[in-house]
């Protein structure tokens, strides 16, 4: 877990992105087989069907502007201009073998596609 921030770098809380018990879970399970000081970095990129996607990364390092939260026991880094389109979400994960994985509620979405990978803002 990352306790020091790098200068530029602020925390942030879960009102700009909350992430679930079970999602917590999955990710602290996942960055056990990443490298020492790893961190889920979420974040909104141009693509998909319905004009931006979502992004999910492990990094090592922080840069000047992003925001750290800590939520349900796990830490995600989001970029400041991500945070723009992200204020509000909530990050699930579910273990169903059909459509299971990581699931975004965006209250900012005004539709997304039916995979859940994309949406309008």
């Amino acid at each position: 877990m990352i306790e020091t921030l790098p200068e530029g770098v602020r925390f942030g809380n879960d009102r700009l992105i909350h992430v679930t018990d079970p999602a917590a879970e999955k990710i602290n399970t996942l960055l056990d087989k990443e490298a020492e000081n790893s961190v889920l970095r979420v974040k909104i990129s141009g693509g998909g069907c319905n004009g931006l996607s979502y992004k999910l990364k492990f990094v090592n390092k922080l840069k000047r502007g992003d925001i750290l939260v800590e939520t349900s026991g796990a830490q995600v880094i989001v970029d400041s201009k991500s945070a723009l389109y992200l204020r509000g979400t909530t990050l699930d994960y579910s273990k169903a073998l059909v459509a299971g994985g990581f699931k975004f509620e965006n209250p900012n979405a005004k539709s997304s596609c039916s995979c859940g990978e994309s949406f309008s803002f």
